[in-house]
């Protein structure tokens, strides 16, 4: 069996990303098509409006999400974008769980924002990466993410290389 070199985790803003999306949508692994039924029930029962990130954040955010995992759980970030809708990270692996990953980098931006109202989805995503090839894949399309928005690949200085 392959041993995990690094994650790519997806975390996303409230209400941007309902199951039965036109997008698509992932539920236990399997992509789903578009269903506009399921997408309305679920719209109907959000307890606020969706959440988005101010494009002027973004960065700082970046920020909360890097120092907190690198403090706290002493992660080796390998890339980070920051959306206004969602965040891309690829990590190293680590003895951490996935779940303790992602709760210290939304704990982060949720105190450091104090929005007082919910800003995070329930869930994530996660994608493994068991060789060098795809840990390169996946630091490229996050850092694509942040050129399109005009910021350099690799925005922090806590960015490590592979």
């Amino acid at each position: 069996m392959q041993h995990t070199l690094a994650i790519l985790l997806t975390l996303t803003t409230y209400g941007t990303w309902l199951r039965g999306d036109r997008r698509g949508w992932v539920d236990k692994g399997l992509l789903l098509p578009h269903n506009p039924d399921l997408e309305a029930a679920d719209r109907r029962r959000m307890k606020c409006p969706m959440f988005l990130f101010h494009t002027e954040q973004l960065e700082e955010i970046g920020g909360m999400i890097g120092t907190s995992l690198q403090e706290r759980l002493h992660m080796r970030i390998l890339a980070l974008t920051v959306q206004t809708w969602h965040v891309h990270t690829v990590v190293m692996a680590t003895e951490y769980p996935v779940e303790k990953i992602v709760k210290c980098a939304k704990d982060a931006v949720s105190w450091e924002l104090r929005p007082g109202r919910i800003i995070w989805s329930d869930g994530y995503d996660k994608r493994f990466c068991f060789d060098e090839t795809s840990v390169h894949a996946r630091i490229e399309y996050v850092e694509r993410h942040n050129m399109r928005i005009g910021l350099a690949a690799k925005p922090w200085s806590f960015i490590e290389s592979l």
